[in-house]
């Protein structure tokens, strides 16, 4: 009786061949894994050069009928966030915001005012301690200026006092090292499956393999299953990379390591679609770069990959945080350092979902065996 062909042993076998390319590749390896790590310590050596963008919130019992709140509304490297007191203490302690500011007019228990008439009092944490020196020194100026312009009087118009409220110590690993794992996750995705995909089109290999009872799907499985093993592994080795030597923060220790590979598998599927779409539109191997990159290089200044989103204009946020790499980097950010878990970030997982199913949607129209 003749032997029923193994759909499955047929897929794992062009698995195994394809990591076995993929690893006999010096690029692929290099590009996935290597220039990733590189980024990695020339960005944390450098992270003092990045640009000036800070969220604060202002305080419910603020004084907001003086100048001194009209002048900080006005400064336009302070973004002002808004929300409810306990939304505001939550992203402060998650250095969302860098700190809440309070406008307050100093008095005695007879109501005289004493030393300056207004106090600014900042309630930062750790984890906004990074910019908080920026912070200061932007309100000292101003409200020096405005103690400058006066009544000519000797007492000082406001000062300026922090207070420290307990958070997390937010280092520039914590920023730098989810955008070099999504940089990582889609240039290797993208760039990966186009290049093998035309190739082996081109090559006639798709259409001899379809020769054999293998079934299409089961093909483009096995290639696919091949590359996510490399990608995922690369993301492994980053992340602890991130860990050992620079203290990355895995605020939920091994749950939150185990959730950003769920994401990175996420990031890979969505990419890899990209992917399959270049290499069935590309009329030649010399338009697979100028086609991947026009999707890649945008996202990669303007989705918070080398620096902060927030220093963007604001008419453009909207159709920023929809870009595939901002939302996987906004969450990957939010699951390391602020201890959020997926389920705790519908937003991003939802619009990755939708991105996921329109790709393939695209994809699977447009994808070409011959």
């Amino acid at each position: 009786m003749e032997q029923r062909y193994n759909q499955w042993k047929a897929m794992f076998a062009i698995t195994k061949a394809s990591l076995k390319a993929i690893f006999r590749s010096p690029q692929s390896v290099f590009f996935s894994l290597f220039f990733p790590v590189i980024l990695i310590v020339i960005f944390s050596a450098l992270s003092s050069g990045r640009g000036i963008s800070l969220d604060v919130a202002i305080g419910s019992g603020s004084d907001t009928v003086n100048v001194i709140y009209k002048t900080i509304k006005n400064i336009r490297v302070l973004t002002i966030v808004k929300g409810s007191e306990e939304q505001l203490e939550d992203k402060l302690k998650k250095g969302r915001i860098t700190a809440i500011i309070e406008i307050r007019q100093k008095v005695t228990d007879t109501m005289a005012i004493v030393g300056a008439a207004y106090d600014v009092h900042l309630r930062t944490t750790s984890a906004g301690q990074k910019d908080l020196p920026i912070l200061q020194t932007i309100l000292r100026d101003v409200i020096g200026s405005i103690n400058r312009q006066s009544s000519g009087s000797k007492e000082e118009f406001a000062s300026v006092s922090v207070e420290e409220v307990p958070g997390r110590v937010y280092k520039m690993i914590d920023f730098y090292l989810p955008g070099m794992l999504g940089f990582s996750l889609m240039g290797a995705a993208v760039f990966g499956v186009a290049f093998v995909f035309f190739s082996f089109r081109e090559t006639l290999v798709l259409k001899r393999m379809y020769s054999t009872p293998i079934r299409k799907k089961y093909i483009v499985l096995g290639e696919s299953i091949g590359r996510i093993i490399f990608q995922l592994t690369t993301a492994i080795v980053l992340i602890l990379f991130g860990t050992l030597f620079y203290d990355f923060t895995l605020s939920n220790g091994w749950v939150t390591f185990i959730e950003l590979i769920v994401l990175s598998l996420m990031g890979l599927i969505m990419f890899m679609g990209f992917g399959f779409i270049i290499s069935s539109v590309a009329k030649n191997q010399n338009v697979i770069p100028i086609y991947a990159n026009l999707f890649m290089f945008p996202q990669y200044f303007l989705s918070g990959t080398f620096f902060p989103k927030g220093a963007l204009p604001q008419a453009a946020q909207p159709i920023i945080n929809l870009l595939p790499l901002t939302v996987l980097n906004d969450a990957m950010r939010k699951i390391s350092f602020e201890g959020l878990h997926l389920w705790n970030a519908p937003k991003e997982i939802i619009v990755m979902l939708v991105w996921i199913l329109l790709i393939y949607t695209v994809a699977v129209k447009v994808f070409k065996w011959e």
